[in-house]
């Protein structure tokens, strides 16, 4: 596989990745502040959970879920003869 086969395939993965970090963070920061007040009203009122997150608390959660699921692709295998990338051990 030539270089710029890489270098473009490697570019696109970092602008998937970033894409999908923001999203998380934009849903994680929406779902927090849209369901902890209704499920747990008491606990926000009283101080004991928080009603909203920071930004930086959403990306750690973001963060946080993205390595428990990365965790779930370890074995993944990615092989196609035609265009010449392989990711992972053949089987």
């Amino acid at each position: 596989m030539s270089g710029s086969k890489v270098a473009a395939l490697v570019a696109g993965i970092v602008v998937i990745v970033c894409v999908m970090f923001i999203v998380g963070l934009l849903l994680i920061k929406a779902v927090w502040a849209w369901t902890v007040p209704d499920l747990f009203p008491g606990a926000v009122q009283q101080g004991l959970v928080a009603g909203s997150i920071s930004w930086a608390t959403a990306a750690k959660v973001a963060l946080f879920i993205a390595i428990m699921s990365g965790s779930m692709f370890r074995n993944f295998r990615y092989h196609n003869e035609k265009t010449g990338i392989h990711i992972g051990e053949k089987v």
